[in-house]
């Protein structure tokens, strides 16, 4: 039974020094390029993971971007030079907010479009149609009533 605890014991102290050696600590000389290097890991995608940024993701390709956002950072390039270098090396796609160019044009008028379309059926459902009357329907209801009478 003491055994069984020890080995409890030790399987518990191998699994948090496990789980701390693998958090990434970063260094940085001010609090802009701090802030900076996590606006950035927020903002640009893991591009092996479904819609998931590379400072929320556990892949291995977002540990290397991670580190390469912090390089740049720390050799002063800015923020634009940071999103264009990662566009350049993995594509549109590692960047949230894709460019307005003929791949991407349909992303943002589909939406726009969706909703003309919706505008416009909803006014042409709520347009009156003229009411056409049966003229021996109508004298039918007329001699009934008459008749009520």
């Amino acid at each position: 039974m003491m055994r069984f605890k020890a080995l409890i014991l030790l399987s518990f102290a191998l699994l948090s020094a496990y789980t701390s050696a693998s958090e990434e600590t970063y260094q940085f000389e001010t609090d802009a390029q701090s802030a900076l290097f996590f606006e950035l890991t927020k903002e640009l995608r893991c591009p092996m993971c479904q819609n998931q940024n590379i400072a929320d993701s556990d892949a291995m390709i977002a540990a290397d971007l991670r580190r390469k956002v912090y390089q740049l950072v720390n050799e002063g390039q800015s923020r634009e030079e940071i999103i264009d270098y990662m566009k350049q090396r993995y594509g549109d796609f590692v960047y949230y907010q894709p460019p307005v160019n003929a791949t991407t044009i349909w992303l943002w008028l589909l939406p726009l479009i969706f909703v003309f379309i919706g505008i416009v059926l909803v006014i042409r459902s709520r347009q009156q149609k003229p009411v056409t009357q049966d003229t021996a329907k109508l004298e039918a209801a007329e001699k009934l009533l008459e008749e009520d009478k």
